[in-house]
């Protein structure tokens, strides 16, 4: 049985203990503890999920547990110092994303974890990238006598928020979120492009706040040119009503799409060839991965974890993979606000956005 901690109780907590929930029925592993400042929210918690032990802090819970993995369920702003004390502490860890709130945070959090490959791990909350779909189409691209070289892609997160959304007093702000829908919405999408596409190397960018009375934007739009020589639209929202999540990758031989908003089934995509590529449908449906199940979820990324832990090797989305996601996000900010391209050499120690998303500015 492999031994899991709760940091914080709020409903993302509560997404991830009912996806632990059948791990526990094959006696696989054991949420065996929680822990949040607000005593209420933890009692309720306890009771609701059936966890025995709680702690009024995590110092007082990593004193009390031999945790095997720790869950980090709280505002972005607090992830650095948590997961950097269950680090030290030997317990592996589990971020939900952003996993922090700045490149400078994400590579102190890096260095914190076990040297030459070995425990504790540190990992981010990327479920997207274990649904069947995505499984199989990163598969195929790596199979260019399949689907062709990659071409063009979209990439569009447009969601609504309302303003009571935000009057929650760390969402909104540079110093607890970390940012707007670039860093806390669209970052799932941006995460399914990069596990595809591969590196990042140009940005162009603008950001914008529209509508809500935040200190950082609700709306960006990015042009990102890709080292395998696609090119990428993005777009990221929390102003519109019609609430979708879309991406395209247009391939030379055939066009992938899938549509969904929180989370995607096998029927969410389709595939389009172009005309003398009809075989890349039948290649589409024998791409099958028996380990990943159809539909998107948490489920799917926490069985792949404790595949990991039980094996004795690094956790899936591990700093690398997450940290290129990180990456983009810190440069669609930095060319939102300095109105130019960016390059990964302008977000390296000692820039201004390798310390901050906003570059210690205020707006975007």
């Amino acid at each position: 049985m492999i031994r899991i901690a709760v940091v914080g109780t709020g409903g993302i907590a509560r997404v991830h203990a009912r996806a632990l929930a059948d791990f526990a029925a094959d006696e696989t592993a054991e949420l065996v503890a929680a822990t949040d400042v607000d005593a209420a929210s933890l009692a309720r918690f306890a009771g609701e999920l059936g966890i025995r032990r709680t702690y009024p802090s995590l110092e007082d819970l990593l004193a009390g547990e031999r945790a095997d993995l720790v869950h980090v369920c709280t505002p972005p702003g607090t992830h650095l110092a948590l997961a950097r004390a269950c680090l030290s502490a030997g317990a592996s860890v589990l971020v939900e994303k952003p996993p922090v709130i700045s490149l400078r945070e994400f590579d102190e959090l890096a260095r914190v974890q076990g040297h030459d490959g070995g425990p504790p791990w540190f990992a981010t909350v990327f479920q997207h990238r274990f649904g069947a779909g995505q499984r199989r189409l990163k598969a195929l691209a790596a199979r260019p006598d399949t689907l062709g070289r990659p071409l063009l892609a979209i990439c569009h997160t447009t969601w609504f928020r309302d303003q009571v959304y935000f009057d929650v007093p760390w969402r909104g702000r540079w110093e607890t979120e970390g940012g707007g829908p670039t860093m806390g919405h669209g970052i799932h999408q941006m995460d399914m492009l990069l596990d595809v596409l591969g590196d990042w190397t140009h940005v162009s960018a603008v950001a914008r706040t529209q509508a809500r009375s935040i200190q950082t934007e609700d709306v960006s739009l990015a042009h990102v040119t890709f080292a395998c020589g696609a090119v990428a639209s993005i777009v990221n929202s929390v102003v519109s009503p019609r609430e979708e999540s879309y991406l395209r990758f247009d391939f030379e031989h055939a066009t992938v799409e899938v549509t969904h908003l929180y989370g995607y089934g096998d029927g969410d995509w389709r595939v389009t060839p172009a005309e003398g590529h009809r075989d890349v449908l039948d290649a589409w449906e024998q791409a099958t991965d028996a380990a990943s199940p159809g539909r998107s979820g948490h489920a799917g990324q926490f069985r792949a974890v404790l595949d990991a832990i039980s094996t004795g090797t690094s956790l899936p989305v591990a700093a690398h993979d997450a940290r290129r996601t990180m990456s983009l996000v810190a440069a669609i900010y930095a060319s939102a606000f300095t109105g130019r391209p960016v390059t990964p050499a302008d977000l390296v120690p000692g820039t201004p956005f390798y310390d901050s998303m906003n570059g210690g500015k205020i707006r975007a």
